[in-house]
């Protein structure tokens, strides 16, 4: 091999390490926080439990539901930076899995979490919030659900658009 063409194969490879990388990485934090989905279980003494657990007020429950959401956002933020341009990149110009991979750069990546990551922060609590409101409501699920994706929509279709001009 030339000098030239051995610089461009060790830049290939170090784009695919960082790469992959990337990947690991985030299939690590995303698989790290799955024991934390598990409802934890507690021995409480009989003495220190005197009477039936308080309820959770209304604002607890919301702001527990936008942190819920908050967390969800992050994740789908990391995953959608390297998705959605790849899949950009199938459908639109038309590339084979390979060259839309060999294509796809942690700068560019790291270019567009800087879009799905602010999006998704607006996003992801909005629903969760809305969605917990609605559930003090009287109305039956399906009511509900018709009622918080029509609610979603209209809000944040600003926020969707601006993120598909991206």
């Amino acid at each position: 091999m030339t000098g030239a063409s051995s610089m461009v194969s060790g830049t290939r490879l170090r784009g695919r390490a960082l790469r992959v990388a990337f990947l690991v990485a985030a299939a690590y934090c995303t698989l790290s926080n799955l024991s934390n989905l598990a409802p934890a279980v507690a021995e409480v003494p009989a003495a220190a439990a005197p009477g039936p657990p308080a309820e959770k007020g209304f604002m607890t429950k919301i702001v527990s539901a936008a942190a819920q959401g908050c967390t969800a956002a992050t994740v789908a933020a990391i995953l959608s930076a390297f998705t959605e341009p790849l899949v950009n990149r199938l459908l639109v110009k038309r590339m084979t899995f390979g060259q839309a991979f060999a294509e796809m750069t942690f700068a560019a990546t790291a270019t567009f979490f800087l879009t799905t990551f602010p999006t998704n922060m607006l996003k992801f609590p909005v629903f969760e919030v809305i969605n917990m409101i609605l559930s003090f409501t009287s109305m039956a699920g399906s009511i509900r659900g018709i009622v918080n994706g029509f609610l979603f929509c209209t809000i944040m279709l600003p926020v969707t658009n601006y993120r598909f001009r991206k």
